[in-house]
């Protein structure tokens, strides 16, 4: 599977949901780590957080919002927000606490 996807004629570059590889971190801790790998996916391509047009967050318990928007918050390019929406869903593995998917212009 591909974890980035540039369509050249549109600019557009698409990410795959990232997860952590920490399944033992907390929300906080996977939340930062999953930013991390979107902010290494982006820069490799030529984009990067500011750049986001939409973002798809995934959440095992929406216990878990508020400690994963408040890192989102800290992280996010506070004059480029993308558009976002965040449910509740079951993950492929039972310690994955959050998984992000953007799309970003490049």
């Amino acid at each position: 599977m591909s974890q980035t996807v540039v369509h050249e004629n549109l600019g557009i570059v698409y990410l795959a949901g990232q997860v952590p590889n920490d399944y033992s971190l907390d929300a906080k801790g996977q939340t930062k780590e999953v930013l991390g790998k979107i902010d290494a996916l982006l820069d490799e391509v030529g984009s990067d957080k500011s750049k986001l047009l939409s973002a798809q967050v995934w959440l095992k318990d929406m216990k878990d919002f508020s400690a994963v928007n408040e890192i989102w918050q800290e992280w996010v390019d506070p004059n480029n927000k993308p558009v976002r929406a965040a449910v509740e869903a079951n993950m492929a593995h039972e310690d994955i606490l959050v998984e992000v998917m953007v799309t970003a212009a490049k």
